[in-house]
């Protein structure tokens, strides 16, 4: 019998309800709290604000990104009957989406060899405004399941690299939703933060990454996006998590949200250090890394500290250059894979 397994859950439901889709009458649907989910982080996250910079067509760039053609988009045919599916928002930053979403690819291949890795992007802005400047057209996830439907693939495997479940998670399983009679096994891997033990590993993570700046006169802080949802909630529990492992001198503050800038701000005045590193809690380094963190604009959170007397240090770089954060892909993909025995 067909199935649709563990992620899909009631979120499938809810997701069905919003997009008018819903799965056939022999496809088992698990269950899941879907009330948790919310407004995605990664929505709204680092790869969000690359939407800021593809809004008009006119507008031209006066940076550069990289080098577009060094990306593999995973977009190739002869696909087999088993796919891992990476579902990612996407940016326009093109070393930043090489060296993160590409990494995060990658290191998905390597460990399951037995799938054929291809690439999904949520949001069509960042896609257009990629294939306007680039030249580069990456499947949208519309795209990416018709290619699998068209290449006979069977067991389809879906692994966002959302930070967090949230409402795009929950229209991306609408999406797949729709698909469903189309693949015999569709099961889907988790986001980075969901489980307390993934805090923990993203905590380690961060903490063995920047230790070479915590030498005692140091704040180091990750800037999120921020949303108004109440998945916003991850922000402080990772902060709490930090505070009450002894790492006193971590901060974490967002773009658009709670704890904000200010909130940070005061607590790295109130500590007395005397230089600031900053760094994404971002998958990608995108626009709000590059504007929004390290930016020469006078709101921008390097101008900030900066002019509070703080020696800045600005790490651009985002979470999925991280070996250990990718390895928690990994294992949220095995675990979606194993459910496939069940």
């Amino acid at each position: 019998m067909k199935k649709i397994y563990a992620s899909l859950a009631a979120i499938l439901l809810a997701a069905a309800v919003m997009t008018g889709c819903g799965s056939s009458d022999n496809t088992e649907v698990p269950s899941a709290d879907a009330s948790e989910a919310s407004v995605s982080e990664e929505a709204q996250s680092e790869e969000d604000a690359d939407a800021s910079e593809s809004e008009s067509e006119e507008e031209e760039e006066n940076y550069d990104t990289g080098d577009a053609s060094l990306d593999n988009i995973r977009n190739q045919d002869e696909i087999g009957e088993n796919e891992l599916l990476v579902v990612s928002f996407g940016t326009s930053y093109n070393d930043s989406r090489r060296l993160t979403i590409g990494a995060i690819e990658d290191a998905l291949e390597t460990a399951f060899p037995d799938y054929s890795v291809r690439r999904g992007f949520s949001a069509n802005i960042i896609i257009d405004h990629v294939e306007r400047r680039d030249g580069i057209l990456i499947d949208d996830i519309n795209a990416a399941l018709e290619r699998a439907v068209d290449n006979g693939v069977k067991t389809l495997v879906i692994q966002p690299t959302h930070l967090m479940n949230g409402l795009e998670y929950d229209e991306i399983v609408g999406e797949v939703a729709a698909y469903s009679d189309a693949f015999e096994n569709v099961v889907f891997g988790e986001p980075l933060l969901t489980s307390d033990d993934d805090f923990k590993r993203v905590e380690q993570a961060i903490t063995e990454w920047t230790s070479e700046y915590d030498d005692g006169e140091t704040a180091i802080c990750f800037m999120g996006h921020g949303t108004e949802a109440e998945s916003n909630q991850v922000y402080q529990k990772m902060q709490d998590l930090l505070t009450s492992d002894g790492y006193s001198n971590y901060f974490v503050g967002t773009v658009e949200a709670e704890p904000s800038l200010d909130d940070v701000l005061e607590q790295v005045k109130a500590g007395g250090y005397k230089r600031v590193v900053l760094e994404p809690l971002m998958v990608v380094a995108g626009d709000h890394a590059n504007n929004d963190m390290a930016g020469d604009e006078e709101d921008s959170w390097k101008t900030t500290f900066e002019s509070e007397g703080f020696e800045v240090v600005c790490l651009l770089r985002g979470l999925g250059e991280n070996e250990a954060v990718r390895q928690i892909y990994i294992d949220h993909a095995q675990a979606a894979i194993d459910s496939l025995g069940e």
